[in-house]
Parts: structure tokens; C-alpha cells; sequence
């Protein structure tokens, strides 16, 4: 009996039952059907494989196939079937069928045959050059275990590497070892072949840094732009100090090639912020920066460079970039100014959205701009959305809400929405809606849920599927005995969730264990079933995935985890069920687990070695070569630290400058006896040790070895140190920084002592000077104002800003008891409504006490606690 049946949700199977109906007949008339039906990720097929096989070998079958819209594990199965069978040429494989060949199929290829096969793969198999996962730091290849084993397996027919073989092999040539560029490719050969190598995508950082380093040390010159764009993907392997010695101009040359700018869309992070800052370092004005910048590099451009004055921006050239919320806010005033037509503006330009713009613009032209955010789907953040709804609702509720970005009821209510629709409607459009910008836990967010449940009148604890569709979103932050109560009817929405508090994991688990859902007890389980609820893994605990059967488990990482949203510890956690809990110690690396090339290629590595046998086989590999690889692999932590054990024997006296930053989730393992014997001699080794968010004590380490080894905390080292661990730093680094680096960082000094707020703020003023009389200035000094003394405050209060209640409330507390109710009233402008929120919260509670009553009811905004007439408050003060 052959079968073929739909995994998951759909639980949906063809059997040839009928005993007048072969194997055969029944592929020929129900396969076709059943193939149109599946969905992504849903189809599973089981069968007699001689009957398989010849059914797949049928030239008309295999024209019905190659018709279909295929899925890709579809076509690796039948990929695999076409080749399994001994002497099948692979001639006559469809050509969209090349791309799914296994490493076996191509084995016993000869000389010629694999460098016609190779033609045919690059030809017919174009790569995804996105970054698959959302959540963890990839390799940058963006080719799967097979398409890499492939390649390498095809570059195994040959022992020499001439430029015509590189031609041939294409794509294939990314199959190229360390050791074949080092030794099996002579110099001559290696830079006449530039052109093709260049052309090949998903080199990892060892392959083109051994390219690179080949080709300069025999003498290659990158003299002008045109040397620099003829390395194309290969310029991902020059090391920061040599990119960091060229010429601006040699930069600004080389990016006037589309090619090679397409190449840079793959870099390090580390590259692009050098490159950028070449250009920026090279090009004075903000239009010409614009202009001149590629896409790839426009998000490391310093926003206090975006910042036009009293030049006129060029909104096509705007449009044409990528930017961040925070630099788009530098020019968001200029460009609506400038641009008439609302909707002509781009999405990435939109975001940057400042309450200080709207106060310039008429109600209609603002509603206007409201309604084109709405088309383009623009993302701002709880501060803009804050802003956004108290001008729509500045002269009434419209009645077209509908109309406005969806984001914006989050801020709204029921009764707001009443004359546009139902309350259903209203929480249904609430359910799609970011429900990040409000805070976890806060009163906004609970009073949403708690009006939903009202208006879908879900009196009880239960909730079922078509309500758990409306709510959306929201059935994130239901208690622990909804999900419970629920059964099954909230764990796919469940998995779209990124966190969960301890009582919903509880209730969660409890609710799988069961075994009372759709998706069976896990001992059911398929891979498809795992794909469907792979946000819950990270809740799982060994108790249910002990019961997943282990191929599942297994068939899921190969197929599904590379695209999954789980970071690379989530997925650790799915390895160490995979591994066996006994195994023998032994002497040395058993025959079967020899580390070859073959297996460092594999992101299914980890599930293969116990943590004894990793360190025990690792003695026959080069760490320096395969480390940043091998790291992105979803290695348990026994694992990890076998890796860190396996590294400090090879280096006793401390980790070379070369593999620091290469040392990526190994950080969490280091102490501070292993940084005081590093050599950290740039800004730029710096910030790959401080990417992996080390814990604190760890960063102080690293960031007091750079100091002390004389480094200077330059702009890099700032935006290194910046996006989490500025309050690290003592007042004697603090008075090392140099104004003109701060004013090309980005940091956050909300949680930092008033100490270091006040250094810093006088450093930002200073840096910030000649650009204090344009609107920009206070979106770039506004990250400081915790150290600003109350004279700068009173001064900016004449400015307009719409300062955020949040960050009324960050002030040092002499500077905001200093001003007056009017003074406030002008910063908080449009916000001011939100100060009674706050009214209990130092120091605006002590604010507020000092103020007669009588002058804080002319705000309209119900502050109480004012002195009242003929009395005086004594306020205690805090220490």
C-alpha cells in the first residue's frame, strides 16, 4: 500500500486502497492533486521506493513535477529518488532539479562531469542572499549543509585550481578549503581567477580572508577603486586595518559600481561601519553624503551628519536609502517641507516622524500625513504614537480611524473608535497591531485585554478559535488559566508570542503534555508539527522533548530550524535532547567521528558529539580556520566549553588579537584572567568583543584591558560601548572622550549615574554647538539632557521641542525644581496632558508640591498635591 499524506493541521491522506489501482496507477492519478494542495512545510510522502523510483524515472511524471510549483523538501525527496539508483546520469536530470542534489548523488562524478555539473548549478540554482533567522547571528553563507557539501565534493575532482577550472566551477568554488586556496592555487593563477571568485556568494570569513591575504601578500596593489570593485564578494576577507589604510577616494570610486555594491549588502558589520566612515570622513555636505552613500551602508551613517540646515535635501536621493528611525527623525521636518506630495516619500523616511514637525503643519496637512503612513505601513515608536494620536484627536475623534496607522488605537478605546465600528472591530484591527510599544505588564496593555474580553463577552476562562483570531496579538498576554482553559485553541498564536511570564510557560507546557490538542501528545509529533510551533521550543522543557521521537527531532533541524525565528541557544536547547546522556570516555577521537571537512560544513554537527568527544576531535582541527563557522552552530553549553577548553590548551599565554573577535557565544565562557593576557589594540576588535553582550563584569574586563592598554575611546569604541555599557566607564574615561568622537556615537545614559550624565551632557553641548539653532538639535542632545543644568533647560523650553514626559522625568532634579509652570508647559508642549500620569513619580512629585495649586489648575491636566493658598509645603530632601 502506498500512501501520501498532509503533516499538521490539515491531517489529510491518499491511500491506494483499491486493489485494482497499482502503486503506480495511483502516483499517475492522485500525486498531481495531492501536490497543488500542500503548503509550505506541510507535505510528507511515504511509499514503496522501487515503486517510486519508477515512477520518478518516468519522463512524462517527471514533466508533471518539473510543472508543479515545488516545495523544496519535495524536490530534494525526489531529487534523491532520481539519484539513488546506481549509474542514473545525472544528464538527464531537469535542470531545476540540479539544485537539490545530495553529496552522495555526485560522488562518483569524473573530472568533467562535475565541472559540467558545476555549470549548470550556477546557471539554474540562484541563491538567497537574505539572512535566514531573525533572532541569531548567521554565517554568512547562505547556503545549506547540502549546497555546501556539494560544492565541496565537486571541487574534490580536482588537485590544482587554473583560472579556467574557477570559471567552470562558478558557485561551486565556494566548496574551496583553506587549504586548496593556500596550496593547491598558485599566485598567479589566484589573481587572474579575481573576476570569477569575486562573483561567488556565501564565502565564510576564513575562505575569503585566506583569498585576501594570499593575494596582498604576493603583491596585489588595491591602488584605486577599480582593484577595490574587482574583488567583489571577496572584499569581505580584508581585515579592518588594511581597509582602514585606503584612501577615501579609493572608497568613494569603488562604490560607483552596482556590483560591487550589491557585494556589500553581505558584510560584516565591522566593514560596513568602516566604509561608511570613509565616505563620511570624505564628503562634507549632508545632500552629498546622501547622494553618494549605497543603501547598504546608509544605517551607519552618524545621524548628527543627516542634519541639513539650511540646505535643501534631495528627496529622491532620500528615498533611495535605507534609514534608521533615529536618523530619519534628523531630516523628517526638512523633507515634508520640501515634498508637497506626502505619498511620494518612502516608508524608511516616513518613520521618522517628530512631534516637533507636526506642530509646524495645518490639521489637514497632517491628516494628510497620518493617512499616507497609514498606506505605506509605517512603523513608529510608543513616543511618536503618543504624539501622532494627540494631534489626529486634537479637534475630536475622526470618524474615519480607519484610515490611520493601526498602531494608533492602541492609544484610543472602544468608545474612541465607537463611530467608525463595533468594538470587534476595533480589537480585531488591535490584534494585528505592534502591541510592543506598550510595555509589557502596563496598565494600557492590561486595560486593552480586559475591554476585549468585555466586548467578545468571554465571561469564562475559556477562550476558542474565532476569538483568539480577533484578539491577535493580544492572546499573548492572557493569564496562565486562560491557556489552560483553552485547550489548544491559542498554541499556534501562542507561538508567535516572543516572551512569555513564568505562569504562561507553566500553563503551556501543561497544556502540550496533555496530549488533548490538534497536534497529538508529543510523542506524535512530526517534524511539520515541531515547524508549527517552533515559538513555543524555548518553553519546552526536557520532560516533553524527551517524548518528541529523535528523528523528528533531527528531520526538524535539518529542514526547518536554519529558517526558524529561535536564536542559537533556543536551538541548543533541541541538541542536548538529541545527545546521549552515557557514552564511554575514551582515549582518543573514535574512527566514526573524525572532524573532517565534510562535517564542519554541517550545522548538524552539534547533535553528532558529546562535549568529551568535540574537545577530543578538535585536536586535529585548525580553530583559527573553522572557529567563526562552527560557532554559529546551535552548540549546548557542556559543548561550549569543551570548544573554550579546546582553545585555551592550543593558546596558554592568551587568544591571538586575530581570534578575539571571532570568538562570538565562547564570550559568556571567558574570565578576567583570560582578557588580562589579550592584546586589544583597536576600537574595532572592541566592538566584536562587546556585539555578544558579554554579562557586565565581563565588559568591564574587556573595556578596562583596551584602556589600559592606551587606546583611545574614539567614535567606534563609543558605539561599541554605547548601545549597553556607557555607565561601565569611570570618570577618567569619561574625561578622555573627545567632544567630535561623541558626536558621531550613539549612547544611552538612562541608567548611568548623575556623575556620568553630567560629564557627558557637557560634552554633547560642545559637540553639538554649531548645529544648537536648528530644529534637529534637540533629537541629538536629548539622550544627554539627564546632565543638563536648569539655565540650558529654560533656554529650550523657548524652542518647542515636545519633550516626552519620560524624559522630563530622567532630569536632574535641582535643574527640573528650578522651573516654572510655563517653562514646563513649553517644553512638554502637545505632551504636556501626560504629566499627571506621572505626578506621583520623583522628582515631578516634588515639582508639583512646590507649584501653587491654583497655577497647576490652569494647565487642565489634573495635577493635585500644589501648595494650596496661605500654606507652605516644606519638602524633605532626599540623599
Amino acid at each position: 500500500m502506498v500512501s501520501a499524506c498532509f503533516a499538521g493541521s490539515n491531517q489529510k491522506c491518499y491511500n491506494a486502497t483499491d486493489p485494482g489501482l497499482s502503486s503506480t496507477a495511483w502516483f499517475e492519478n492522485y500525486l498531481g492533486s495531492f501536490m497543488e494542495h500542500a503548503t509550505v512545510g506541510d507535505l510528507q510522502l511515504f511509499g514503496d521506493e522501487p515503486t517510486l523510483q519508477k515512477f520518478a524515472r518516468d519522463p512524462v511524471n517527471i514533466q508533471m513535477i518539473s510543472n508543479l510549483t515545488l516545495l523544496r523538501e519535495t524536490a530534494m525527496y525526489y531529487t534523491s529518488l532520481l539519484t539513488s539508483g546506481p549509474g542514473f546520469p545525472l544528464s538527464s536530470l531537469p535542470d531545476r532539479f540540479v539544485c537539490y542534489l545530495s553529496p552522495s548523488a555526485v560522488s562518483n562524478l569524473s573530472r568533467d562531469d562535475a565541472l559540467s555539473l558545476a555549470q549548470r548549478i550556477s546557471k539554474n540554482c540562484p541563491l538567497n542572499l537574505t539572512h535566514r533567522g531573525v533572532r541569531r547571528e548567521r554565517s554568512p553563507s547562505s547556503m545549506t549543509t547540502e549546497e555546501l557539501q556539494v560544492a565541496s565534493s565537486l571541487v574534490r575532482k580536482f588537485e590544482h585550481f587554473n583560472p579556467a577550472i574557477v570559471r567552470s566551477l562558478g558557485q561551486a568554488a565556494v566548496g574551496l578549503s583553506v587549504s586548496d586556496i593556500e596550496n593547491s592555487i598558485s599566485d598567479k593563477d589566484l589573481e587572474a581567477s579575481i573576476p570569477a571568485l569575486g562573483e561567488v556568494h556565501g564565502w565564510n570569513p576564513e575562505q575569503s580572508s585566506a583569498i585576501i591575504n594570499k593575494l596582498l601578500s604576493s603583491g596585489y596593489q588595491i591602488p584605486n577603486g577599480q582593484s577595490l570593485a574587482k574583488l567583489g564578494s571577496l572584499v569581505a576577507g580584508l581585515n579592518s586595518s588594511t581597509l582602514r589604510s585606503l584612501p577615501p577616494e579609493v572608497i568613494l570610486e569603488a562604490i560607483k559600481s552596482p556590483e560591487f555594491v550589491q557585494h556589500m549588502v553581505t558584510l560584516p558589520s565591522s566593514l560596513k561601519r568602516i566604509f561608511a566612515e570613509k565616505i563620511y570622513s570624505s564628503v562634507g555636505h549632508p545632500a552629498d553624503l546622501v547622494k553618494y552613500v549605497p543603501d547598504p551602508l546608509a544605517s551607519y551613517i552618524p545621524k548628527s551628519l543627516l542634519v541639513f540646515g539650511g540646505e535643501k535635501p534631495n528627496i529622491q536621493d532620500l528615498n533611495s536609502k535605507t534609514w534608521t528611525r533615529e536618523q530619519a527623525a534628523m531630516f523628517f521636518s526638512d523633507a515634508i517641507k520640501t515634498e508637497p506630495d506626502f505619498s511620494r516619500l518612502s516608508q524608511s523616511v516616513l518613520q521618522g516622524f517628530t512631534c516637533a514637525a507636526a506642530n509646524e503643519m495645518k490639521a489637514e496637512r497632517f491628516q494628510e500625513l497620518a493617512k499616507v503612513m497609514k498606506k505605506k505601513n509605517v512603523k513608529l515608536g510608543g513616543g511618536q504614537l503618543s504624539c501622532l494620536v494627540k494631534v489626529v484627536t486634537l479637534h475630536g475623534i475622526p470618524k474615519d480611524l480607519d484610515s490611520y496607522p493601526k498602531d494608533l488605537l492602541l492609544f484610543l478605546s472602544p468608545s474612541d473608535y465607537a463611530a467608525t465600528g463595533s468594538c470587534r472591530q476595533y480589537f480585531a484591527n488591535i490584534g494585528k497591531a505592534n502591541l510592543d510599544v506598550l510595555q509589557r505588564e502596563s496598565s494600557q496593555r492590561k486595560q486593552l485585554l480586559m475591554e476585549a474580553l468585555a466586548c467578545l463577552n468571554i465571561s469564562s476562562t475559556q477562550v476558542n478559535e474565532e476569538h483568539a483570531e480577533i484578539l491577535g496579538r493580544l492572546v499573548c498576554d492572557l493569564g496562565g488559566e486562560y491557556i489552560r482553559s483553552s485547550g489548544g485553541n491559542l498554541l499556534k498564536r501562542l507561538s508567535q508570542c516572543d516572551s512569555f511570564l513564568p505562569e504562561q510557560e507553566e500553563a503551556i507546557r501543561s497544556v502540550i503534555s496533555s496530549g488533548n490538542t490538534t497536534f497529538g501528545p508529543p510523542v506524535a509529533w512530526s517534524a511539520f508539527t515541531l515547524n508549527e510551533l517552533s515559538g513555543l521550543i524555548p518553553v519546552l522543557d526536557h520532560n516533553i522533548l524527551q517524548k518528541v521521537p529523535k528523528n523528528t527531532l533531527t528531520l526538524w533541524m535539518k529542514n526547518f530550524a536554519r529558517d526558524s525565528p529561535l536564536s542559537r541557544e533556543e536551538l541548543a536547547t533541541v541538541v542536548e535532547e538529541l545527545l546521549p546522556t552515557r557514552h564511554k570516555r575514551a582515549d582518543g577521537c573514535p574512527p566514526d567521528k573524525q572532524i573532517t571537512k565534510m562535517v564542519l560544513n554541517d550545522e548538524l554537527m552539534p547533535i553528532h558529539y558529546t562535549a568529551e568527544q568535540l574537545h577530543t576531535c578538535l585536536r586535529n582541527v585548525s580553530l583559527d580556520n573553522h572557529l567563526p563557522q562552527i560557532l554559529t552552530y546551535a552548540f549546548s553549553v557542556q559543548q561550549l566549553a569543551a570548544l573554550k577548553r579546546r582553545l585555551d590548551e592550543v593558546y596558554p599565554d592568551g587568544y591571538p588579537e586575530s581570534l578575539l573577535p571571532r570568538l562570538g557565544p565562547l564570550i559568556s565562557f571567558v574570565t578576567s584572567e583570560d582578557i588580562s593576557k589579550w592584546k586589544i589594540t583597536s576600537a574595532d576588535t572592541l566592538a566584536e568583543l562587546l556585539k555578544y553582550q558579554p554579562a557586565d563584569a565581563q565588559a568591564s574586563a574587556i573595556i578596562r584591558r583596551y584602556v589600559d592598554l592606551g587606546n583611545a575611546l574614539n567614535t567606534t569604541a563609543l558605539n561599541a560601548i554605547g548601545t549597553r555599557y556607557t555607565c561601565l566607564l569611570n570618570v577618567t574615561d569619561l574625561n578622555m572622550i573627545d567632544p567630535k568622537s561623541l558626536k558621531l556615537a550613539s549612547l544611552n545614559l538612562s541608567a548611568c549615574s548623575q556623575t556620568t550624565k553630567d560629564i557627558l551632557y557637557a560634552k554633547a553641548k560642545r559637540a553639538f554647538s554649531d548645529q544648537h539653532y536648528l530644529p534637529a538639535y534637540y533629537e541629538l542632545i536629548e539622550p544627554y539632557l539627564g546632565g543638563a543644568p536648569g539655565v540650558d533647560l529654560k533656554a529650550l523650553s523657548k524652542d518647542g521641542v515636545n519633550m516626552k514626559v519620560s524624559t522630563l522625568a530622567q532630569l536632574r532634579r535641582d535643574s527640573l525644581l528650578s522651573l516654572t509652570i510655563p517653562e514646563i508647559q513649553n517644553l512638554l508642549g502637545i505632551n504636556i496632558h501626560d504629566l499627571h500620569k506621572w505626578q506621583n513619580q520623583s522628582p515631578i512629585r516634588e515639582w508639583v508640591q512646590r507649584q501653587r495649586q491654583s497655577e497647576l489648575d490652569k494647565l487642565n491636566v489634573s495635577l493635585t498635591g500644589g501648595t494650596q493658598e496661605g500654606y507652605i509645603n516644606i519638602i524633605r530632601p532626599e540623599f
